[in-house]
């Protein structure tokens, strides 16, 4: 049955509009750049209100829930089937902000009886909309052309 993910996109206007992404950890991303990254976003459980899952889920990623008035985004299907709902925030991360990953294990190398730590997410960065569409999962490239959409309109 395929799942259900919920997320956030940081955005920010300054100097001109940039959107935050996420490139996953461990060794299957290792060499993966273009197409690889994604918003941080999390499964959603049972009877959980979306947006509830989209904070939470990246309060578990990056340590808090970005204050701010939340933008709908809508949803997108992923290759894989999954269904990923989101929603944007203009929010600035301080400065002095300390990106501190969660870790998952996994057998490494595979087959090999050993299992290693790796990070969920080894980078965060800020990205133009058009470099951020290279960088994104295809089906999420989605979300980046509803917030232009969105805040060119806010603008007129």
């Amino acid at each position: 049955m395929p799942k259900t993910s919920a997320g956030i996109m940081l955005f920010r206007r300054k100097p001109h509009l940039q959107v935050l992404l996420a490139h996953p950890g461990g060794p299957y991303w290792w060499n993966k750049d273009e197409g690889a990254w994604s918003i941080p976003k999390g499964e959603v459980e049972d009877k959980e209100e979306l947006l509830d899952a989209a904070k939470r889920e990246f309060e578990v990623e990056l340590g808090f829930i970005p204050e701010g008035d939340y933008i709908s985004l809508g949803s997108v299907k992923q290759k894989g089937g999954k269904t990923v709902h989101a929603w944007a925030v203009d929010y600035q991360i301080p400065d002095d902000f300390i990106f501190d990953p969660n870790e998952f294990e996994v057998e490494w190398p595979p087959e090999s009886g050993k299992k290693e730590f790796f990070p969920e997410i080894d980078q965060i960065e800020y990205f133009s909309p058009f470099e951020a569409k290279k960088k994104i999962n295809p089906a999420q490239a989605e979300f980046i052309s509803r917030l232009i959409h969105k805040c060119s309109s806010q603008e007129r």
